[in-house]
């Protein structure tokens, strides 16, 4: 796809007012407001759930804690998570949802994937490697080699790593609601997370190579 292609695909997404005018039960409570980060040279895919509230006001990816712990795991600051030309990031649902009467987030919106997630894919060939951050974004991209449960999922990380294109890591969802799960499973620090960081950081470096070159053809 060319960039003229994925700018006018990011135009439509960023206009998106189907959980409002057609949506699947109750119409969205508030006015979308979708966020994301397309890319048309990132070789990293961030595939998280949906918008909370702080991302809401913000307008940008993961500008909470669940973000500054997911950086962490990923080994990268703010300047690389938040450049496209080095990393994507489109989750299942692009608006805050809103939350139940506990306040906790409502799943992402059950319009949203079915209408864009496979244009969002085809529009990305380029991706190498998608984090699937829980179980909504893991569904959809490992399909029928789900397990039953996220821990069953995330732990067999090593069967989508190695068999699907693009490949993908599982992982928990980063938010404090998780600590937990992260204590009762300390071989996901162990095991997952010196692989997450050499994968994101070979994907990096490759693309700081790829800019490097191009800078020097330029010169010459």
């Amino acid at each position: 796809m060319s960039i003229l292609d994925l700018e006018n695909l990011r135009r439509r997404m960023t206009a998106c007012r189907i959980c409002r005018e057609n949506p699947v039960g109750a119409p969205l409570p508030h006015e979308p407001r979708p966020v994301f980060q397309l890319s048309s040279t990132a070789r990293l895919l961030v595939a998280g759930q949906a918008p909370g509230t702080r991302v809401h006001a913000s307008g940008r990816p993961f500008t909470d804690p669940s973000g500054e712990r997911l950086r962490e795991w990923m080994g990268i600051g703010p300047d690389i998570f938040y450049d496209p030309a080095r990393v994507a990031i489109v989750p299942m649902g692009f608006c805050f949802p809103g939350q139940d009467v506990r306040g906790a987030d409502l799943p992402p919106r059950r319009e949203c994937a079915p209408a864009w997630r496979k244009a969002v894919m085809d529009a990305m060939p380029q991706v190498e490697l998608v984090l699937a951050i829980g179980q909504y974004a893991q569904r959809w991209h490992l399909g029928r080699l789900m397990r039953r449960n996220l821990t069953e999922t995330v732990r067999n990380w090593r069967e989508y790593h190695e068999k699907l294109v693009p490949r993908v890591i599982p992982l928990p969802h980063p938010s404090w609601r998780n600590n937990a799960w992260l204590k009762r499973n300390p071989w996901f620090v162990e095991e997952i997370l010196p692989v997450l960081r050499k994968e994101v950081a070979a994907l990096i470096r490759e693309r700081r190579s790829a800019s490097t070159r191009s800078t020097k053809r330029n010169l010459t």
